[in-house]
């Protein structure tokens, strides 16, 4: 039997919560058609071994190194089998069936091609982080002068974060977050899966921006949720590190030069302020750490033509796996 769906879930470093991830899917998603793509990127701490052991049904493929988000979901999707790719981070639990509430909303709004789930915190309320808008030169000075952050709600002063947009109810979005993304798989290799340039972060922004550009229309549905711990494999300031390595990259593949470099000097402006405001107040050195570092998060993530191909260490089970029906509940 064919899955319907292929979960993708990329690990590195997270074994005890991608056991649970995984876990909260079995008991959450009970006989949906789906199958679990586990791509390990080369984690120290066991997490292959540990799901392999205790989810034989999983395929784990291996890398000899972390290669990021965007290369490992292409090797996770280049082996999946379902009509529709479901990339899930290894740091969230469903609430209610997900992959349940996601098919439905295909086959009640088909076409679409992109469907984004809502992400939650501990507390049970939308983080806001799991759609949201594409950036432009104006959302960046509003970012250096501190108008988004003073104005948080204001549509006219923080575009990205979509303040306005009705959550609760299936909606048109820009882009969503690849924390919880159903694409149609024949859509994803229309695309040639994520541009591999991105390590980390942008790559989803990237991605829903050009399925956009060939008629797809990315959508929220509203009661496909996840609870997101986020940012469980980094600390703080080397995620806001990755973050504007994702976003630079961004505006180098998808910008002028002169738009992006007018980009770039709005970026360096606002995490200057940002830092020089910490040292003046005396609070944690959070921005003044992301300061220290604007030569790395200034130079982007290198170009795909410099990285090194993708090695796989190990791969299993084999095509041959057991029939499509969702991961067995651990004993």
């Amino acid at each position: 039997m064919t899955p319907l769906v292929s979960v993708i879930v990329v690990s590195y470093q997270t074994r005890e919560l991608i056991l649970t991830a995984l876990s909260s899917l079995a008991t959450a998603c009970p006989g949906e058609p789906y199958e679990v793509i586990v791509v390990d990127n080369n984690s120290t701490d066991g997490s292959a071994a540990a799901v392999a052991a205790t989810f034989p049904e999983a395929q784990v493929v291996r890398l000899a190194r972390n290669v990021g988000f965007a290369r490992a979901v292409n090797v996770g999707a280049a082996r999946a089998r379902g009509d529709w790719l479901l990339l899930l981070n290894p740091d969230t639990e469903p609430v209610g069936n997900v992959i349940g509430e996601l098919l439905a909303a295909t086959g009640e709004h088909p076409g679409h091609g992109v469907y984004a789930g809502r992400t939650l915190g501990a507390d049970g309320t939308d983080d806001g982080h799991s759609v949201f808008g594409p950036p432009s030169l104006w959302t960046l000075t509003c970012f250096a002068t501190g108008l988004s952050k003073l104005f948080p709600r204001s549509r006219f002063f923080n575009r990205e974060a979509l303040p306005w947009l009705d959550r609760s109810t299936l909606v048109r979005v820009p882009a969503a977050s690849g924390c919880l993304l159903l694409v149609r798989r024949t859509l994803f290799a229309q695309l040639d899966g994520f541009t591999p340039d991105y390590f980390m972060y942008s790559e989803d922004l990237d991605l829903c921006l050009r399925a956009t550009a060939i008629g797809a229309r990315p959508v929220l549905v509203p009661t496909a949720r996840v609870v997101h711990v986020g940012g469980a494999a980094s600390t703080s300031a080397g995620k806001r590190v990755m973050l504007l390595r994702g976003q630079v990259t961004f505006q180098r593949l998808r910008w002028s030069r002169s738009r992006a470099r007018l980009g770039r000097v709005l970026l360096r402006l606002g995490i200057a302020t940002r830092a020089a405001a910490a040292r003046l107040t005396g609070r944690a050195g959070y921005w003044r750490e992301v300061w220290r570092q604007r030569r790395v998060w200034l130079a982007g993530w290198p170009p795909a033509a410099e990285l090194a191909p993708v090695e796989i260490t190990e791969s299993g089970p084999a095509d041959g796996a057991p029939a499509a029906g969702g991961l067995r509940r651990p004993a």
